[in-house]
């Protein structure tokens, strides 16, 4: 667990409530001596899709549930509110007994899904609910952004391996992880990062860095070292000072290397023109009976660069992705949100300008073709039933799992299968590709009468 002494107190930073902004605070004490403690409905969805981006993929609903589950007030942290002096004691009190009781509604980790749709839904007293508001923003963001980066690439590079080489990259350690996970669950073969193997179980992949060729006065002499050294995963970084004299070098090396029992799968690229190099560095281990070492490629990648490689028909057989995916940086956020849309049975709105939402409980169903693909979701009122198949389950009944813990590869199936399932147009990535989603009738109607309602409050008000 990731653990931070430095308050003077042990604190998770993973399932702190501390994880929260002030104002959450501010509101349940405001809520607490007023009485409102009656039952709310929040909802979590992305307004607008990004130009870039013609679809997402939900992730990190496994981390909000862990979340819900444990969520409590350590006496530490009650006595660290105190000596704030923010708060009533009668507050207080009442944190130091908090524990989730509610309901959560989701799709499954994996789904993909379109602007206004919920991807999960949070039925609790209006205190419970609101407290968690900070806290899932953060986790369903990022990993469901980093999810649906990663997404992309694997859609633009069919059949190949991908690694997560991003935790150097990341915005912290917590962020690497998750996106190690995100990217995983999206299809990515495996991470570079260790911690990601051992809580995720996730495959690791690794190779070396310039720094060990450049830690020699002979460039073979560090290949054969690391060889030695590492005798079952041979892969050598041949790009240090001249990438095709490495391959040369790499020709003759694996003779002398095959003769002690060790032989070298493969060599990776990490500059220059990558595309071209790989097809000169192909040639030169062909030609020199290499053909099965494999050609790895790194540096700087992105989806953009995968689907040149796949329509040049470059001769590299995986990529390590680093920046591009653990920081989504051609999107490095979505316009999401997680709001109130029903309160003591009654249906919710927020009207602001570029900011209005949907009242009541809703329900995304999804229509296919018949050859599986999708084509179309309707949104509308949870209690309007409509033609296909309703995404959100529930997966939380009074702060407990309804079923057991969903396993990472689970998800990852089911990712696989969406991806397979998405429209032509969304599976090549192509720009502009839009996926219909119909507002109901019924959604439409709650909606106007809300509306209505306000105005003539308004008038009599003035």
């Amino acid at each position: 667990m990731l653990r931070s002494r430095a308050s003077g107190f042990a604190m998770d930073l993973r399932t702190t409530p501390l994880l929260t902004d002030l104002y959450q605070l501010n509101m349940l004490q405001a809520y607490l001596e007023h009485g409102e403690s009656k039952i709310a409905v929040f909802e979590f969805f992305v307004r607008e899709l990004p130009p870039q981006r013609g679809f997402l993929i939900a992730a990190g609903l496994e981390q909000v549930l862990e979340y819900l589950q444990v969520l409590r007030f350590s006496p530490s942290e009650l006595d660290w509110l105190k000596e704030k002096g923010d708060f009533s004691s009668s507050f207080l009190d009442y944190l130091a007994s908090f524990r989730f009781t509610g309901d959560v509604e989701a799709m499954a980790e994996g789904t993909a899904f379109f602007a206004q749709e919920p991807i999960l839904r949070v039925t609790a007293p209006l205190m419970e609910a609101q407290l968690v508001e900070t806290r899932i923003i953060n986790i369903l963001h990022f990993e469901s952004l980093i999810a649906s980066k990663a997404a992309r690439m694997v859609l633009a590079a069919p059949g190949k391996t991908l690694v997560d080489f991003g935790l150097r990259r990341a915005h912290g350690a917590e962020a690497g992880l998750l996106a190690a996970r995100a990217s995983y669950l999206a299809g990515f073969s495996g991470t570079a990062t260790l911690a990601a193997q051992k809580i995720y179980g996730i495959p690791t992949y690794g190779t070396m860095a310039h720094s060990f060729i450049q830690a020699f006065d002979d460039e073979v002499h560090a290949f054969e070292v690391f060889a030695q050294a590492r005798p079952k995963n041979v892969i050598l970084l041949i790009d240090t000072y001249d990438t095709e004299v490495a391959a040369k070098k790499i020709v003759k090396l694996a003779p002398r290397l095959n003769a002690k029992g060790i032989q070298i799968r493969g060599v990776r690229i990490d500059s220059g023109d990558i595309i071209a190099l790989s097809k000169r560095v192909r040639r030169i281990l062909d030609d020199g009976g290499l053909s099965k070492v494999t050609i790895f490629a790194s540096g700087g990648l992105d989806e953009t660069f995968l689907m040149a490689a796949e329509n040049a028909k470059a001769p590299i057989n995986g990529f390590g992705i680093g920046t591009s995916l653990t920081t989504s940086s051609d999107v490095p956020a979505l316009d999401c949100a997680y709001k109130l849309q029903e309160y003591a049975g009654l249906p919710r709105r927020k009207r602001s300008t570029g900011k209005a939402t949907w009242p009541g409980r809703k329900q995304v169903w999804r229509r296919y073709a018949s050859d599986g693909h999708m084509i179309g979701d309707t949104l509308s009122l949870e209690s309007d039933s409509q033609d296909g198949i309703p995404l959100l389950k529930q997966v939380m009944r009074r702060g407990e799992r309804v079923e057991p813990h969903a396993t990472l590869d689970m998800a990852r199936s089911h990712a696989a299968e969406e991806l397979k399932r998405l429209p032509t147009a969304l599976r090549k990535l192509q720009a502009g590709a839009i996926y219909p989603v119909v507002v109901a009738d019924a959604l439409r109607e709650i909606a106007s009468t809300f509306d209505r309602q306000q105005s003539i409050s308004a008038d009599s008000a003035s």
